[in-house]
């Protein structure tokens, strides 16, 4: 199994999206040493976020392109191989504004592409990016899952949206909720969310047994 990892956070070693997503990968790559891991730190290495070139330049024949359209379309791309390549999906990401980062959404927008990833058809839209299993790692201050501020949660239901129009229906969420909520907060939602990990770990050696 192919396994592809993006981190988006920018708060480095002190992110617990960022923390729990890697172990989350790490340790599915321990339970089946057959497994590979693909990791895209968004922050190391953040995508340019899309211009003129680009969105011109991905309707232009590739031998047409000026430099900097290939340039950029280039980028666009790879993130794109790196996604077909993988049969799980690890997004990690901070909630940040009621949403997810910037550079989570740069990659979003490299991989959205008519033709590649989705196309059009006398149905309508058809995603192109099938048979993966995505797992959302998200990492809050507060409690958006239930109660009043569910209202607020826009990073979820985007990213269920529009990784669905893709053709990724397979989706998790592992939330980290409340870790700005003083220490003893923290200490449960990360037991928590490790409990949930290793379930989810535990259940796909059973997969890959019955297989």
């Amino acid at each position: 199994m192919s396994i592809l990892l993006i981190t988006s956070s920018p708060r480095g070693a002190a992110s617990h999206s960022t923390r729990i997503a890697t172990e989350f990968a790490e340790k599915l790559v321990a339970a089946d040493p057959s497994n590979t891991l693909v990791v895209r730190d968004l922050v190391a290495n953040p995508l340019p976020h899309i211009d003129a070139d680009y969105a011109s330049g991905i309707y232009v024949p590739a031998e047409a392109r000026t430099a900097r359209q290939a340039e950029v379309v280039g980028v666009s791309d790879v993130v794109l191989d790196e996604l077909f390549a993988a049969d799980t999906v690890i997004l990690a990401t901070g909630f940040i504004n009621f949403n997810i980062s910037s550079t989570l959404k740069s990659w979003v927008d490299h991989i959205s592409r008519s033709g590649k990833s989705f196309s059009y058809g006398e149905n309508g839209p058809k995603g192109l990016v099938t048979g993966k299993k995505v797992y959302i790692v998200l990492a809050s201050g507060g409690i958006y899952s239930e109660g009043a501020a569910v209202q607020f949660d826009h990073a979820i239901p985007y990213l269920r949206g529009v990784l669905g129009f893709l053709g990724m229906t397979d989706v998790d969420v592992i939330r980290i909720e409340g870790v700005g909520m003083g220490p003893d907060a923290v200490t449960a939602a990360l037991a928590k969310v490790t409990a949930k990990v290793d379930a989810v770990v535990a259940a796909s050696q059973g997969v890959a047994a019955a297989a």
